[in-house]
């Protein structure tokens, strides 16, 4: 397992790329009980660093768009 600075510094393709694998690993099937749950455990980790990543992308369009519209709405109260 990688520790949680390690964690927070993976970027999102780094992060959903190792989860892909990890997916991929628990298909597959062969591990023992403890390696596979190691393999869960690590993909909970890593599906958590994409949601971060999403959220906070979900945020900034959100605050985007808000300026946007803020703007938009300036503009037609000053014509």
């Amino acid at each position: 397992m990688t520790s949680k600075v390690a964690e927070e510094t993976l970027g999102y393709e780094q992060a959903r790329d190792e989860l892909i694998e990890v997916v991929r690993r628990l298909e597959a099937g062969g591990t023992t009980l403890e390696e596979s749950l190691a393999l869960w455990e690590r993909g909970e980790e890593l599906a958590k660093v994409c949601r971060r990543w999403l959220d906070g992308a979900r945020a900034r369009l959100d605050a985007a768009l808000a300026e946007e519209e803020a703007g938009a709405a300036e503009e037609a109260d000053a014509e």
